[in-house]
């Protein structure tokens, strides 16, 4: 696991850690549906169907975190509107569009324990950590030692 839930004071948060920004991208969307799903969801979301998809958003023209709240976004509506529940992902990314090949299952059969409503800005934070830097721990989440990516992201529930 490359990410952890990070406590907030009303909602809930995620902190995610990967080795380039297309990774962070990835877990990212991995926290925000791991975070959705009852342990029994968790258990038996391997035996679903899975079918496969392009998604594609505009990224936000060099900007990780709008494309972060943008791709984020897009997972949510295709979770409740499209039912379709993101599993696993592979993402590129250029100037212009973020794609990404997903597999997904109807998200009719994904038992949830909590509904995120939303991907707020408030505490938002993407960036690349550098070699030997370290970014602390806070309750719960390990510290981080880069190269590599963070992602720290509050969800409205």
């Amino acid at each position: 696991m490359s990410w952890w839930v990070m406590p907030t004071t009303a909602d809930i948060g995620f902190r995610a850690f990967s080795d380039s920004a297309v990774g962070i991208l990835r877990e990212s969307a991995l926290a925000l549906q791991g975070i959705q799903l009852s342990d029994r969801g968790l258990e038996y979301l391997d035996g679903h169907i899975r079918h496969v998809s392009e998604w594609a958003i505009s990224a936000g023209s060099g900007d990780i975190e709008r494309t972060l709240v943008r791709w984020l976004e897009e997972v949510l509506y295709n979770s409740y509107v499209e039912e379709k529940w993101l599993v696993e992902s592979e993402i590129s990314l250029d100037e212009n569009y973020l794609r990404a090949q997903v597999l997904w299952v109807d998200s009719r059969d994904v038992e949830l324990e909590i509904e995120v409503k939303a991907v707020t800005l408030h505490d938002l934070l993407v960036r690349e950590v550098n070699a030997e830097e370290i970014v602390d721990g806070i309750d719960g989440v390990p510290s981080f030692e880069g190269p590599g990516w963070m992602a720290q992201v509050v969800l409205d529930i």
